[in-house]
């Protein structure tokens, strides 16, 4: 069956209709060249992460572990649904690549660079399940039990690496691969024990109605300090936003800039407000981002990916708007580390990003 359209994407073990066995389900996602080239353009040196966002698990065993794969093959979404009768395959299934019309199958051993797919021989499924690349550099994995945290958050770095070599110079197997997207699936040990189920794990998908589709973060240091050797190190600080605008564009850049200074000046005379003059932050203070409805926090603190800059006017740091949803408000935190310890500023600083 094909479930591309559901609003929910699943990894579950199901038992067959005409037999006592338990079938495994796959996952497989695709994000665009144009996207992914859009966020290597800022920085070569970047880490990259595949998250995606639970919802109602079910039945649950005590561990479970999920592999990523690259796609060595292309694939049709189709536009099925979990709930439909008749089952829909117009697009990629278990045995089918395109739909059930063409019947394209996906090949199922080994073929020459490095790819495989299928199920083990040693288990009554029908092979099938799709092609990917194998070997440690084509894989992420995430390990959990059923009491922790179900979001999946994975690196992926070495595998966006390469779609980056296939799309900007055209690199081949093994330094690069074309990008067809990432299969995910249950580990080799759970899908091929047909006796029993491992639970179902539910996650939302690109047509969910939320504000939780699946994502691939980018992470980079883009961080400047030239003025934080005058940092203030000790005493109470107040910081407010600067010459900030209340909304932005999804497609904007917008320099965030904040105005430090010490909440109880020292007295003295002159001929200009102490106000006007720039503080700084020592080089331990980073920024995070929640929904300011939710609270889910979008961007965390971060101690690689999240420093603030520093230049003559003042502390700032870039925020690129096409990483969050439109038509949502924001609320931007301030973390920052000095002799008197490290401090979280969470005033209330409100955006919101429009279409």
């Amino acid at each position: 069956m094909n479930a591309g359209n559901d609003e929910i994407l699943e990894l579950v073990k199901e038992k067959g209709s005409t037999n006592a066995l338990y079938y495994p389900s796959r996952i497989l996602l695709q994000f665009s060249n144009s996207d992914i080239q859009l966020a290597i353009a800022k920085s070569n040196n970047f880490t990259s992460s595949l998250e995606l966002f639970s919802t109602e698990h079910k039945n649950l065993s005590a561990e479970q572990s999920i592999e990523v794969f690259p796609l060595s093959s292309s694939w049709n979404e189709g536009t099925g649904k979990y709930s439909n009768l008749p089952i829909s395959s117009n697009g990629s299934s278990w045995l089918y690549k395109d739909n059930d019309s063409s019947k394209t199958k996906w090949l199922t051993s080994s073929f020459g660079v490095g790819s495989t797919g299928s199920i083990s021989t040693t288990v009554s499924i029908t092979k099938g399940g799709g092609e990917w690349y194998t070997g440690s550099s084509f894989k992420g994995t995430q390990t959990f039990s059923n009491a922790d945290s179900l979001d999946l958050n994975v690196d992926v770095t070495n595998i966006v690496q390469k779609f980056s070599a296939s799309i900007n110079v055209s690199q081949t197997y093994p330094t690069g691969i074309p990008n067809y997207g990432f299969i995910l699936k249950n580990s080799d040990t759970i899908e091929e024990n047909v006796s029993s189920s491992n639970g179902t794990l539910q996650y939302f998908s690109a047509d969910t109605h939320t504000i939780y589709p699946p994502k691939l973060t980018f992470k980079w240091d883009d961080s400047i300090h030239e003025k934080q050797s005058s940092a203030k190190l000790e005493g109470d600080l107040s910081v407010s936003l600067y010459n900030n605008k209340r909304e932005y564009n999804k497609n904007d850049v917008a320099k965030i800039k904040l105005h430090v200074r010490n909440k109880y000046p020292t007295r003295q005379f002159a001929s200009s407000s102490n106000y006007l003059n720039p503080g700084y932050f020592t080089t331990s203070s980073y920024y995070s981002i929640r929904d300011a409805h939710t609270e889910e926090v979008v961007i965390p603190f971060d101690n690689h990916n999240t420093k603030l800059s520093a230049n003559n006017d003042g502390m700032y740091f870039n925020l690129y708007m096409n990483g969050l949803q439109p038509e949502r408000y924001y609320r931007i935190l301030f973390k920052h580390t000095n002799n008197d310890g490290t401090q979280i500023y969470d005033d209330n600083y409100h955006f919101k990003v429009v279409r």
